[in-house]
């Protein structure tokens, strides 16, 4: 039975809504990321007090809460899910914790659903956790500045330490699943003419996609991105193009998409198209698609050089946060919660600023809100210097990976996030029980 440092028990009622079973088959559906946040925040939950998890909150968590005042043993609902979605209404205090990206929360009941406008539902929560600065005050740009939230990014920090040192190239990289190489490609077969005439047929995927027998060999310079190419946030377009344009002739240089999605097969030749349109090229572009083992993933890890983002917007991003604190400089842009860890110190920093934008849940996608263009040539520049320093400045590399790990240490540390995460906790118990004892006296009056 833990025991927080305040010597008080708590019972941490926790729910989202991806199981872990079967996580693999789950890539890319709704709020799949949100069972990746709650692994790395359930250790530490299980310092501060006694966690049980919950797959039907609306019908479990009350009855054990009534268990809990009944016994005096203070409990709470940490709900790992977007605002829209967690439940209202209870008893038991319930604290959302969720991830935004956005200039503006949503504040309008579209669809016909009140529970859309987040800031209805925010109001009567009376309190939320979230992952960066950024969200905390777009939060309190929408409820006021003395509403109760705080940013307690996911803590992996002290997980990723035993990765910081680097694999000697060449690496062995086993793979179970799907690789399209742009130099074992026919990449003429995907030109936009014969994507359009195959419509609404979606052309097949090259016939060597499965020819790896099991494995794919990495060396030179490494950009490794790992996203859900469905999220378009992910920008990935110029992401893939910005870097045949700035590194075409580099032989050495090799671009990863990792592919985090349960069938990404239906975008695979929109991405070949971009490749071949960008003409003749040294450089290698690699698509991935295959769930990696832990050990397999750790490899890929430490094989890359760089650790790549190119978004419109970031919650958190647990990829480019592992790869950061396990000591992988990155290309990167400086915006929404990349603010607060992504500094010049640590990354090729990509340049961009505001354009509209839509709240990613609203079906009318009507421009309510603003997101970061990325500016293109600055991501050119980022590619072309970021190489130039893994090639010819070791110095300046290892400086700059030494950055990138203490700047995640102070943002997604144990250390970090453990006090903060514990005081709101309980400074919500209190504050609950102190409504609750007003509402008492009120009763009885």
């Amino acid at each position: 039975m833990a025991k927080p440092a305040t010597g008080r028990i708590v019972i941490l009622i926790i729910h989202t809504s991806t199981a872990t079973r079967g996580i693999s088959a789950q890539l890319g559906r709704p709020e799949y990321s949100y069972r990746f946040v709650l692994a790395e925040f359930r250790p530490l939950l299980d310092e501060l007090g006694i966690v049980i998890e919950v797959g039907d909150p609306q019908h479990e968590v009350d009855p054990i809460y009534h268990g809990c005042v009944r016994h005096g043993e203070p409990c709470v609902f940490l709900c790992f899910m977007p605002p829209n979605k967690v439940p209202i209404g209870l008893a038991c205090p319930t604290i959302p914790v969720f991830a935004w990206e956005y200039e503006t929360l949503p504040n309008e009941a579209f669809g016909g659903k009140p529970r859309n406008d987040w800031t209805r539902v925010l109001t009567r929560l009376g309190a939320a956790l979230t992952h960066s600065s950024f969200t905390v005050d777009r939060t309190r740009a929408a409820l006021g500045p003395d509403f109760p939230v705080a940013s307690v990014p996911a803590p992996l920090w002290d997980r990723m330490q035993p990765l910081r040192e680097p694999m000697r190239h060449p690496v062995v990289l086993p793979i179970a699943g799907l690789v399209i190489d742009s130099r074992r490609t026919d990449l003429s077969v995907y030109r936009k003419r014969l994507l359009l005439a195959a419509l609404p047929d979606i052309l097949p995927l090259p016939e060597n996609a499965h020819e790896y027998q099991g494995s794919i060999t990495l060396q030179g310079v490494l950009y490794t991105a790992i996203f859900n190419p469905h999220d378009s946030r992910k920008n990935w377009l110029e992401m893939i193009s910005a870097f045949c344009d700035g590194l075409r002739e580099k032989a050495d240089a090799t671009l990863l998409l990792k592919l985090t999605h349960h069938d990404p097969t239906d975008l695979i030749p929109e991405m070949l198209e971009i490749v071949y349109k960008m003409g003749p090229m040294a450089c290698r572009v690699l698509l991935v698609h295959s769930y990696l083992q832990k050990d397999d993933y750790d490899t890929l890890l430490r094989a890359t050089t760089y650790a790549l983002n190119t978004s419109l917007g970031e919650g958190q991003c647990l990829p480019l946060m592992e790869y950061m604190s396990a000591g992988k400089p990155a290309v990167a842009p400086r915006h929404t919660a990349m603010l607060d860890y992504v500094n010049p110190d640590n990354a090729f920093i990509i340049d961009s600023s505001d354009e509209p934008g839509t709240w990613p849940h609203d079906q009318r996608q009507a421009f309510r809100t603003l997101r970061q263009r990325i500016h293109y040539q600055s991501l050119v520049k980022a590619y072309r210097r970021s190489y130039h320093v893994a090639r010819h400045e070791p110095g300046v590399y290892a400086a700059m990976s030494a950055a990138a790990t203490d700047s995640l240490r102070r943002y997604c540390s144990i250390e970090t996030v453990q006090p903060i995460l514990r005081r709101f906790i309980f400074d919500q118990l209190d504050a609950h029980a102190a409504t609750a004892s007003d509402d008492s006296h009120v009763d009885h009056a």
